[in-house]
């Protein structure tokens, strides 16, 4: 059984900065890395970016060169990096893992594993 926590989200003025914070307990089968979305109400769940076993990292166009991915295996923690917040990156942020390699890695249907989910508001 995987269980996901999301920390460090918060009330930040536009250009601001965040760290996220994905505490990770056990493994999926897959083992395929650890993902991270943003949902707003009223809209899906959407892929942020993910980092993969390999350490390798992908971001989507919306937040790359701002946001970065990396983890601490000592601590099986992932973070989300977050510079030069807009007040569109406004969300609850969450991680997930997924059990299969099946599926389109973009798509909130292909994890099965998810935190609580932290909230990230840019306002001034």
């Amino acid at each position: 059984q995987v269980h996901l926590v999301e920390s460090g989200g918060g009330l930040v003025q536009p250009g601001a900065s965040l760290k996220l914070t994905c505490a990770v307990s056990g493994r999926t089968d897959s083992n395929d890395g650890t993902a991270w979305f943003r949902q707003v109400p009223g809209k899906e769940r959407e892929f942020v970016g993910r980092i993969h076993w390999t350490g390798s990292t992908y971001l989507v166009d919306s937040v790359r060169g701002r946001f970065t991915i990396s983890r601490d295996d000592a601590k099986n923690t992932v973070y989300l990096q977050m510079t030069s917040l807009k007040p569109e990156d406004t969300a609850v942020y969450y991680c997930a893992q997924r059990s299969s390699t099946n599926g389109n890695v973009g798509q909130s249907q292909s994890y099965d594993y998810w935190g609580q989910g932290t909230q990230v508001t840019v306002s001034s």
